[in-house]
């Protein structure tokens, strides 16, 4: 991992481009100084900046909450439920690749989309077809309910194991005192695995800040998806270094997020360090 970064800071500070049989020449910060300050070049940059805080700023708690209700759902010793963590589970082995075409089938605007094909039918066609995929109103929101479908699974599991090493006695002594079922979930559930919670916050944040491969299937293979509208900081590198060829800019948009990352990760993990103190 140290390699690859200490080359992209290399790479920020030249005008190297894929293809160009020209020697590079250095810049020095002008690439950030482009980023940050040039009209042409910051004003994607920063809307794409946007679009990364607003997609971890819905997945993160959603994500996370719907895990933890789901890992107390499959908790319960029932029949079957066995089959039910398999299915909860079974997203996350799916590459991202084939969760965006699927997604791009249920998603698809007109008749032939399997959501709009349903809310016309139980709506007796009052819902009209909607393009979410195309739309700037619907299309980065289509992309956070695919990810936290395709991401939910995993953070189920750690925090049903988390959930197994809560003592029992600790809830036959709330029953004792008479506690309902929301008292027990918020002083003893909840401090029983405010750890493991820390972490599945803090993993699914970097994971949110990093989004790429389901934007980059969903607009480069025909899925009609808004690239405004859900450009990501790592869309912008990649498609800077690979469709424009310009490597250096495309390095200093990664150095720059990279420690955009890092801040927002130590923020997030002073705050829940002071709350769980």
């Amino acid at each position: 991992m140290a390699v690859p970064f200490l080359a992209s800071i290399g790479f920020s500070l030249y005008n190297v481009r894929l293809g160009d049989p020209r020697d590079p020449s250095f810049m020095g910060l002008t690439q950030y100084v482009r980023i940050l300050t040039d009209p042409d070049v910051s004003g994607q940059f920063l809307d794409a900046l946007l679009h990364n805080l607003i997609f971890a700023a819905v997945v993160v708690p959603v994500q996370t909450a719907l895990a933890l209700a789901l890992a107390l759902l499959v908790k319960k010793n029932l029949p079957g439920m066995g089959v039910f963590r398999s299915l909860y589970f079974l997203p996350v082995v799916f590459p991202i690749a084939l969760v965006a075409i699927i997604w791009r089938l249920i998603l698809a605007r007109g008749d032939q989309g399997l959501l709009n094909s349903a809310l016309a039918f139980f709506s007796g066609g009052a819902f009209g077809s909607q393009d979410w995929l195309g739309s700037e109103l619907t299309a980065l929101a289509s992309v956070i309910v695919l990810s936290i479908w395709q991401g939910c699974g995993f953070q189920m599991v750690i925090l049903l194991a988390a959930l197994q090493q809560v003592p029992p006695e600790l809830y036959e002594a709330a029953e004792l005192d008479r506690a309902n079922g929301w008292q027990r979930f918020v002083h003893v559930t909840l401090p029983g695995v405010r750890t493991t919670l820390v972490f599945v916050a803090l993993y699914t944040t970097i994971l949110s800040l990093r989004v790429f491969d389901q934007i980059y299937v969903l607009a480069k293979s025909g899925g009609g998806l808004n690239e405004d509208a859900t450009r990501t900081v790592m869309y912008e590198a990649v498609t800077a270094a690979f469709d424009e060829n310009n490597i250096g800019r495309a390095s200093a948009i990664s150095v720059v997020f990279f420690l955009i990352v890092v801040v927002l990760s130590l923020i997030q993990r002073r705050v829940t360090t002071e709350k769980e103190g």
